[in-house]
């Protein structure tokens, strides 16, 4: 536990400029074009045409999300916080912990997200912020999560990210303490595509001043039990080791290991991603981002056009109950479903991750063995790897099975979209699923429920 203390934190504190004087995105501004001219790049290393439909005005699309989501280096707390002090009677500061009003606030579950200073891929916070008030004022509650949002809106990572908030708020509103816990959620690439994996690297991070400094103090305890009041249980196991080891994916020994066999990576492309660092307004020289470039076109080499299909084997073939209107020459056909087969994709629209699952059906005679397991994963693979939107890649998904399978195939895709976090949308724990029938399933409604019911069986749901 602890809190920052540079010198350009320090002066930020102490200087504010008006929030919303800057207006994100402007196609016309300076920043705005650096961004839009280095995607271009990018895109054209992966092997696009930038003029076709769907990509079109996706280096602005980029831009916007990427200043939207860094907005963050144009606000400052000062301007948050002035205004949103109140008196309040209450206890004495040298009685207790507290003064004001006279006990421990928190505010709990508050939904952030973040860009990752390593890769510049977006992760999910969930922020629990509390203070102990002294000097008889307290702050709007609110404020609390406008202060918290202002950091996150930067390129970060989580430790430091609540240093700043904790120190943001002692500076700010003068308590007795501040404490502040975030458990966070990054992405995470497979480092084999035929082995089981979270999609997420979990992490939890603490920081807190004044009363809250010792992390033994009796006051952490009354914070961490008012967040277990809300089933919140702050797990040891994902606490980052004082190592000070980086959670990001992309700066594992593995994170490389499936990129490689996409292809090498384009220099000019590593080249293109400084300046839209610095158009966010960071320093792309600061130790912490040197590598991040590399990185950053790594994890989009995995989506380069290509038409090397990925190789995946062990998925397993399931049966479901005939269908007694389904024969074919007299022979009883039966409904086979591969069910929850994992994809990775970019959104061509943003840049941005999404994946999920693949659940495929069809019709084949009773008796039937297929040898099509690992074929149908690198059917998904192949699609998948590529910049993408979720409708297209579940009809491409369709008419190729279909085509080797005999022609009734019913896809589901289910997916989480990382633009569904960022991007001002910031809509938490949604996802998207998309379906592509063709043949008996289009006119077939028994068929397509037994499927449907198929795949909620095998997921528990």
């Amino acid at each position: 536990m602890g809190a920052l203390d540079e010198g350009h934190f320090d002066a930020e504190l102490e200087h504010g400029v008006k929030l919303g004087c800057l207006e994100l995105g402007g196609e016309e501004e300076p920043d705005t074009l650096a961004i839009q001219d280095a995607v271009k790049v990018l895109l054209q290393g992966l092997g696009e045409d930038v003029n076709r439909e769907g990509l079109k005005k996706t280096p602005l699309r980029v831009a916007k999300a990427f200043l939207e989501g860094t907005r963050g280096y144009r606000q400052y707390v000062k301007d948050i916080v002035q205004g949103a002090l109140f008196p309040e009677a209450g206890l004495d500061k040298e009685i207790g912990h507290a003064g004001g009003a006279g006990g421990l606030v928190i505010v709990r579950d508050l939904n952030l997200f973040s860009y990752c200073e390593s890769c510049l891929l977006p992760f999910q916070v969930k922020c629990h912020v509390g203070y102990v008030p002294s000097g008889q004022r307290v702050v709007g509650l609110s404020k609390l999560s406008r202060v918290s949002d202002v950091f996150a809106k930067r390129l970060q990572d989580p430790q430091r990210l609540a240093n700043e908030i904790a120190s943001a708020l002692q500076s700010g509103i003068k308590p007795a303490g501040v404490a502040v816990v975030l458990q966070c959620l990054h992405i995470q690439f497979p480092a084999s595509l035929a082995s089981n994996h979270e999609d997420w690297v979990k992490i939890q991070v603490t920081s807190g001043s004044g009363a809250f400094k010792d992390e033994k103090a009796g006051v952490w305890g009354d914070f961490l039990s008012l967040l277990k009041f809300r089933g919140i249980n702050i797990n040891e196991s994902c606490t980052r080791d004082s190592t000070g080891k980086s959670w990001c994916p992309s700066r594992s020994p593995s994170s490389c290991t499936t990129c490689s066999s996409f292809g090498s990576m384009n220099s000019r492309m590593v080249t293109a991603v400084t300046p839209i660092i610095r158009s966010l307004g960071e320093d792309p020289s600061r130790k912490e981002l040197v590598g991040t470039p590399s990185r950053f076109v790594k994890w989009l080499m995995n989506f380069q056009n290509t038409n090397l299909p990925t190789k995946l084997n062990g998925c397993t073939i399931h049966k479901v109950d005939s269908l007694s209107n389904g024969e074919v020459n007299g022979e009883m056909e039966q409904i086979f479903s591969e069910l929850n087969l994992p994809f990775w994709s970019q959104c061509e629209h943003h840049l941005l991750p999404f994946h999920g699952s693949v659940h495929i059906g069809y019709f084949h005679r009773e008796g039937f063995s297929p040898s099509v397991k690992s074929l149908l994963q690198s059917i998904v693979h192949f699609y998948g790897f590529k910049l993408q939107v979720q409708e297209r890649l579940t009809r491409q998904i369709a008419e190729t099975v279909s085509a080797l399978l005999g022609g009734d195939v019913m896809v589901v895709v289910e997916a989480y979209h990382t633009c569904m976090i960022s991007r001002g949308i910031e809509k938490f724990g949604s996802s998207t699923a998309t379906i592509a029938v063709l043949g008996r399933f289009s006119t077939d409604s028994v068929a397509r429920a037994k499927f449907l019911d198929s795949i909620s069986e095998a997921n528990g749901r």
